[in-house]
């Protein structure tokens, strides 16, 4: 047989005949007369358990190993090789949920309850861009506390059924999706927060949230602003009302502090 007549009866094409020559696993015969390379059964067998072998998985640096092994030897390692592909398959199972988790947007990174929280601001008229700003501050509450998220939630969705949080929201939301850089409305803005953390004051709330330590609410008030610059305008307009921070809200005692640094 020529080599294109091997390469057809086995399944495989001529360029992978020579290829499994240039590696060492099927021997290359000499030519013949005419100055073609003949090819007999036993190359055909020989090719035949290499195609099987490679189509199966098997790396064809150890399909030469197994092409001499007993029965025994081979039996061994076909375990071997079947349990690596095994943990490839879940490797890449797991890479499948993975990308099937990139499609599902806000579940990727967080809990269900933050998911449906994010979905009730939407419901209120928050912006794409706004809801995405605090779908990446949950993601870092999250990572900090996995176990506290359910907790923080119930609170956050009751504040949704108050008209000034709602107008909040869609105030910011008109903000952030603008260009303008010193927006007017950064004053109402800042009108209703300052409003919102007196009432919460007045409540009792303990607004400067001491219990929990200080690098998310720090990560969290640098998010605000790497997102958008003009949220240290709005800090500098509550400094002025009386409040400091951003995501965790303290009084200002000294009139001196209610200027912006």
């Amino acid at each position: 047989m020529t080599i294109g007549q091997l390469a057809a009866y086995t399944g495989v094409t001529v360029r992978a005949v020579r290829h499994y020559h240039q590696v060492g696993l099927l021997p290359e015969p000499d030519r013949d007369d005419s100055g073609y390379r003949r090819y007999g059964a036993t190359a055909v067998v020989a090719l035949i358990k290499i195609r099987t072998l490679a189509n199966a998985g098997v790396p064809l640096s150890q399909i030469g190993r197994l092409l001499e092994a007993d029965a025994a030897t081979f039996a061994e390692a076909i375990r071997s090789i079947d349990g690596r592909l095994r943990a490839e398959i879940e490797r890449l199972q797991t890479s499948r949920t993975q990308i099937a988790q990139l499609a599902a947007g806000d579940a990727l990174t967080l809990p269900p309850e933050v998911v449906a929280y994010l979905d009730r601001l939407r419901e209120i008229g928050a912006s794409e861009r706004l809801v995405n700003g605090e779908r990446d501050g949950w993601t870092l509450i999250a990572a900090r506390w996995p176990d506290r998220v359910s907790e923080f939630i119930p609170a956050k969705l009751a504040e949704l059924n108050d008209p000034q949080t709602v107008r909040l929201y869609r105030v910011l939301s008109a903000i952030f999706d603008s260009d303008v850089v010193d927006d007017p409305r950064l004053e109402e803005a800042a009108d209703i927060m300052a409003c919102l953390a007196e009432q919460a004051s007045a409540a009792g709330a303990d607004l400067s949230d001491k219990a929990y330590d200080d690098l998310p609410h720090d990560l969290l008030d640098a998010l605000a602003v790497e997102r958008d610059p003009r949220t240290k305008r709005l800090q500098e307009l509550m400094r002025e009302r009386g409040w400091n921070g951003w995501n965790r809200m303290e009084r200002v005692t000294d009139p001196l502090d209610r200027r912006s640094p």
